[in-house]
């Protein structure tokens, strides 16, 4: 247990400076480490509260920041998505969840290494779509980000603005997600809280080396740095679950 707790908190770090510099992604690298480790439902519970305690930081740095009528859009169907996702995991079988957890990872890394980059502003209809995928993501593979990050990235943010609204909408689909596994029962595992104490000091070090690098780094370079990871992490699930 103590090598688990030690290497489930390397991750939580590591998650946390990706999402302290992008504003989200931790749990694309978190979740598919960690089922390593750990079994799937135990991720996501532990993760949820390592993810809420980053967003509540990132998002408490400069709110003015956040474009509160983007969050607005995506809240209603960020809501709907979580019940649908938890519908889904608790009678999901683990194979079949660490597939599709891989799946959905090397989708989304493809996706970020072929995208380039447009000036070209979207409809802000496409939230409600974001909202519900994002909803559902976050709460059967603790991978809300990916949604809302496609929508908010083509909506003609700063990146400061980009940042803080997507801690906004991160912010609220955890939370929504940490009640959903309170109701489920996937919180209530003493051991999850126990290896919480060694994960989120590590998550909240991490944000503060991201603080530090988040000025220095192109946010482009690092993601496309991830999504090789990704691919690579994601592609392990998949093989891991088939076998």
């Amino acid at each position: 247990m103590g090598l688990d707790a030690a290497l489930l908190a390397a991750i939580a770090f590591a998650g946390a400076l990706i999402f302290g510099i992008t504003g989200f992604g931790a749990a694309l690298i978190t979740i598919p480490l960690a089922t390593h480790l750990v079994p799937l439902k135990f991720a996501l519970a532990l993760f949820a509260l390592v993810d809420l305690c980053c967003a509540l930081s990132v998002g408490s740095e400069n709110p003015k920041n956040a474009v509160r009528s983007e969050w607005a859009r995506l809240v209603p169907m960020i809501l709907v998505g979580t019940a649908l996702g938890v519908t889904l995991l608790v009678n999901l079988p683990r194979a079949a969840g660490m597939f599709l957890l891989g799946a959905f990872v090397v989708s989304y890394a493809l996706y970020s290494l072929a995208r380039r980059s447009s000036a070209r502003v979207i409809h802000a209809g496409w939230a409600w779509l974001a909202g519900l995928c994002g909803g559902i993501t976050s709460t059967l593979f603790g991978a809300g980000g990916p949604p809302y990050a496609i929508y908010l990235s083509q909506r003609g943010l700063s990146k400061d603005e980009f940042r803080a609204t997507m801690a906004f909408a991160v912010m609220t689909s955890i939370s929504l997600r940490i009640v959903a596994f309170l109701i489920t029962g996937l919180l209530l595992d003493r051991t999850v809280w126990l290896m919480a104490l060694a994960a989120v000091p590590a998550a909240l070090l991490g944000l503060f080396v991201a603080n530090r690098l988040y000025r220095r780094i192109s946010r482009e370079a690092l993601m496309r740095a991830v999504a090789a990871i990704l691919l690579v992490s994601g592609g392990s699930l998949v093989v891991r679950a088939l076998h």
